[in-house]
């Protein structure tokens, strides 16, 4: 007799379901409302408003252990539902703008992408942790190609698939080794066959955790496994980049801490030599290479491999005060990089207006209100007070220097100063050039919500940290 599961094992997987659920309402909704095209992205804006809701309330352990939901896999899945709101509410005028027709599909993908994010941040296996991966990767790739009358987003899709293909192949080639060498592809059991044996010194074990470290870094942006990123960026329309740009980031780093911390925490000098040496690297190929762009979203793509450098230093220490800091770090960046991108897309009025750093001459005079937004979220992204990305990187340095990484602080600290450059450029443009041409605005009442949303966010946690900070803590002790 074959029976099903039962409520309470499939319990923890609720909202995931209930998101899942969505996604097709949403294909079924474009196919019934073809000429209502806000029905499908308000269904889908509620769907998701409901699993935030869920998620703050689901705990648990299921599948023997191969899933579980506690306060990490929350506040992850928090960043990423908020991630997939902001962009959704971005997309509503934006594709009419860009001349997207497949709005359902557009919206599905985003919704199921978001899935297999909620899918990875609660993973305590690796064969569930690869499944939410893919969920996700495939569902971006198709996003960031949706625009098929651009040659510039068929060419980003493809680079992206055949990178991040290359990048699944090495998460499985060691992820095989890892089973190989212990016999379980459980994160737990992994643990403990490592503080039952000397697996460190075993160079196929080695191999293994080398290689998922590699594929992770991938997804995340990390140097020197970054290539995909400034071409997706730029090809990709507006909104997908900025969902590009946090979604997925945080689903990795969730997966990587997952793995680190959980699974390998025994395996700490190794693994965290590797970080040093990515860390660095990221911090400064993404900084130095943002100097030259003339393109504001290519110089937030190098942007966003910076930041993934300095979001890397908090899981050096293999401390909860480390891993603490980085996820107050995401959650910060969620809010300035969306901010950003809103304005870009609030100057898309035709074509690729507002793409151009030259786009942005002179906005201060003919659209204040604009411009001064963009400032403060390029002030953010800077790290200057009383910002949130202030206290973000103070987080992240502080927990570093604690744990004695003195010297990696100081680069940060140097490639921060870096960064002001390309950062206040934009602020010198709009505040001390005369404008080029007549900059028309594309203003909707969705997008003024997501730039009021992220101003809050900015402006909030900047002056009032305290609450984020006793919130990630907490989250990492299951309260």
């Amino acid at each position: 007799m074959v029976t099903g599961f039962s409520l309470p094992i499939i319990a923890p997987l609720g909202p995931e379901i209930f998101l899942a659920v969505i996604g097709c309402a949403v294909l079924l909704a474009d196919i019934i409302w073809k000429e209502q095209r806000y029905v499908v992205p308000i269904v889908a804006m509620a769907g998701t408003a409901a699993v935030v809701l869920m998620v703050t309330k689901a705990h648990g352990i299921s599948f023997n252990g191969m899933y579980t939901v506690d306060g990490f896999s929350a506040f992850f899945k928090i960043i990423c539902l908020l991630g997939l709101m902001l962009a959704v509410l971005m997309s509503l005028r934006h594709l009419d703008i860009m001349g997207v027709q497949r709005v359902g599909e557009y919206y599905s993908l985003m919704i199921f992408s978001c899935v297999g994010m909620m899918i990875m941040s609660s993973a305590t296996d690796l064969i569930v942790l690869y499944l939410g991966l893919e969920l996700m990767a495939l569902s971006v790739y198709c996003l960031v190609g949706i625009l098929k009358s651009d040659p510039r987003a068929s060419e980003a899709a493809v680079k992206y698939l055949l990178l991040g293909a290359f990048a699944s192949c090495l998460l499985l080639f060691g992820m095989s080794y890892i089973y190989g060498t212990t016999g379980t592809t459980d994160m737990n059991a992994i643990s403990k066959a490592m503080a039952n044996g000397d697996l460190t010194s075993n160079p196929a074990f080695m191999m293994g955790l080398g290689l998922v470290v590699i594929a992770f870094c991938f997804k995340v942006a990390a140097a020197p496994f970054h290539m995909w990123t400034p071409d997706a960026y730029e090809g990709a329309i507006t909104p997908v980049t900025a969902f590009m740009s946090v979604g997925p980031k945080a689903a990795g780093f969730a997966a990587m801490g997952r793995i680190l911390l959980q699974a390998f925490p025994n395996a700490h000098p190794e693994w965290m030599t590797a970080l040093i040496i990515m860390a660095f690297l990221t911090m400064a190929i993404g900084n130095i290479t943002a100097l030259c762009q003339t393109s504001i979203k290519r110089m937030l793509a190098y942007s966003s491999i910076a930041h993934a450098g300095y979001a890397l230093i908090g899981f050096l220490p293999g401390t909860s005060e480390g891993a603490s800091a980085t996820m107050n770090y995401l959650f910060i960046y969620l809010f300035m990089n969306m901010g950003a991108f809103a304005i870009i897309i609030l100057l898309q009025y035709k074509g690729i207006v507002g793409e151009a750093l030259d786009d942005y001459k002179g906005l201060a005079k003919s659209h204040p209100v604009a411009a001064g937004l963009m400032l403060v979220f390029m002030f953010s992204l800077t790290g200057i007070p009383p910002t949130a990305g202030f206290i973000g990187k103070f987080n992240l340095f502080m927990a570093a220097l604690h744990a004695g990484y003195t010297w990696i602080v100081i680069f940060a600290v140097l490639f921060s100063a870096i960064s002001a450059y390309f950062y206040l450029r934009v602020i010198m443009l709009m505040y001390m050039y005369e404008p080029e041409r007549e900059l028309q605005l594309a203003p909707s009442g969705a997008l003024s919500a997501v730039l009021a949303i992220a101003l809050a966010g900015v402006i909030v946690l900047g002056c009032y940290p305290n609450e984020i900070l006793s919130f990630t803590t907490k989250a990492l002790l299951g309260q």
